[in-house]
């Protein structure tokens, strides 16, 4: 259950953005043009970032995908991986700059016409790529892509762009107002740049912006009772965690899933801040502990495994909730062998008997504290969503009220730092007052500032996470 919804691409002001007609027929999709312009490293970038715009695609999936299938590695896979998630990070500033450029609205461009100019203009204002390899090879993929007719326009536009610094570009284009300015600058629409200065304050939003362009390194898990942490990062060459006692970094490229630790299932990929509210659910003091614990919203699963981990040391057994089939068939791989039965419900009212000791809340959410694992995501979201999400978590939240047991402790988290998603739905949920918040510092190591209040706000930019919400509740 815990999953983002997929929208229409944005512009930089965080409008939807309607579909676009072809110059002639329908969008030609993910096979467009493959290798026909002699460079597969653009040609992989082009077609995966055409793929993101026509098929609402997700680049961090898609673009691996094609450099599999392509067999494209090295120098070529790295280039492919610059200039496609560049592009798609920096979205709004390139379709500012060239709707700068354009005597054309883009809303009316071809797809795969704007595709070819937004890889065009990222290589031109934030890589060190020659001007005319620039220019030329985005031409050269419109006529791959048979839109050659537009050969011109396209290369009139970028000419246009290359005269003028990034700089120079930057000054002119961005907007009036302190926010809106470093929205702008770090390639998020403003009223992403709005949420995040509610709770981190205008001094610091910049680097908290600018975090969600760097690549995270990965985070593995050791399973407890499998493997410690120490034993993973010796077999994996990794670096132990600062903070979860299971966590190991790993800062070089490949495929995790190929380590031998994670094929066999004694470690998984999970981000270090997702491993410590897992932890908390099982930390929580709660008095007369008959081991039941609740997932209630566990998809995909990575929360779950490792309370299933934790729930098999301690002769605990964990229910986990999903309301999609599919996903609760992730969940049941992720936790085989483990004290964890899977149930396909609605976690608002999933039949089950209340009672359990401990419940965790991991609720879907928009998503906004890892827009730094999907490049495309900040233009996808919009604000007029959250409303809608609050409801839902709002109402997961009570569920899991109902269901702990007097003296029971309830967990309640998002991956977002959206004050209405967070704050905004535990404050509702005291008013009620059947429960009483208590200090998640007790439950989690020295992390440094977490925030002014007794829950915890975790940040790429200070604890190097995702931007993960914690909260706990026990039911009076």
């Amino acid at each position: 259950m815990h999953g983002e919804k997929k929208h229409s691409p944005r512009r930089d002001d965080g409008a939807r953005r309607p579909r676009r007609a072809r110059d002639s027929g329908e969008p030609r999709g993910r096979n467009a043009g493959v290798g026909s312009i002699g460079d597969p490293a653009r040609q992989a970038a082009f077609d995966a970032v055409l793929r993101v715009e026509v098929e609402d695609a997700f680049g961090n999936l898609v673009l691996p995908q094609i450099l599999r299938e392509r067999k494209i590695t090295g120098r070529d896979a790295a280039f492919a991986t610059e200039i496609a998630y560049g592009t798609l990070r920096t979205l709004g500033v390139l379709d500012a700059v060239i709707a700068n450029c354009s005597s054309r609205p883009l809303d009316g461009l071809d797809p795969a016409v704007l595709t070819a100019l937004r890889l065009g203009a990222y290589q031109l204002l934030f890589t060190r790529v020659d001007d005319h390899a620039a220019v030329d090879t985005s031409v050269r993929l419109v006529a791959a892509a048979g839109a050659e007719k537009a050969k011109g326009f396209v290369n009139g536009i970028l000419r246009t762009m290359s005269r003028t610094s990034v700089e120079k570009w930057m000054d002119k284009l961005t907007p009036d107002g302190e926010i809106a300015a470093v929205a702008f600058r770090t390639a998020h629409p403003e009223w992403i740049a709005q949420s995040f200065a509610r709770v981190v304050g205008t001094a610091e939003l910049e680097e908290a912006l600018q975090a969600d362009s760097q690549r995270p390194i990965v985070h593995l898990v050791a399973r407890p009772g499998e493997m410690s942490a120490e034993e993973l990062a010796l077999v994996t060459g990794g670096e132990e965690g600062r903070y979860s006692p299971y966590a190991v970094y790993l800062d070089e490229g490949g495929d995790p899933g190929s380590l031998e630790p994670v094929r066999d299932k004694m470690a998984a990929v999970q981000d270090e801040g997702s491993q410590l509210i897992a932890r908390a659910v099982a930390e929580l003091p709660v008095a007369d502990d008959g081991g039941r614990w609740l997932d209630l919203c566990a998809g995909p699963g990575g929360k779950a495994a490792l309370m299933g981990s934790l729930a098999a040391i301690d002769g605990a057994r964990v229910d986990a909730i999903e309301v999609s089939a599919t996903r609760a068939d992730l969940i049941r791989k992720s936790t085989e062998g483990m004290p964890v039965t899977v149930h396909v419900a609605d976690g608002r009212d999933p039949g089950l008997e209340p009672g359990y000791d401990r419940v965790l809340v991991d609720a879907p959410c928009s998503g906004l504290g890892a827009l730094r694992r999907r490049p495309e995501a900040r233009w996808r979201k919009s604000e007029e969503d959250i409303a809608e999400l609050t409801k839902l978590q709002s109402e997961l939240l009570a569920s899991a009220v109902r269901l702990a047991k007097p003296g029971g402790v309830i967990v309640y988290s998002t991956c977002s730092p959206d004050e209405r998603e967070t704050r905004g739905i535990v404050d509702k949920q005291l008013a009620a007052g059947d429960t009483d918040e208590l200090d998640v510092r007790d439950v989690l190591p020295e992390m440094g500032d977490l925030g002014p209040h007794v829950s915890a706000q975790m940040w790429p930019h200070r604890h190097g996470t995702d931007a993960m919400f914690l909260a706990v509740l026990r039911k009076r």
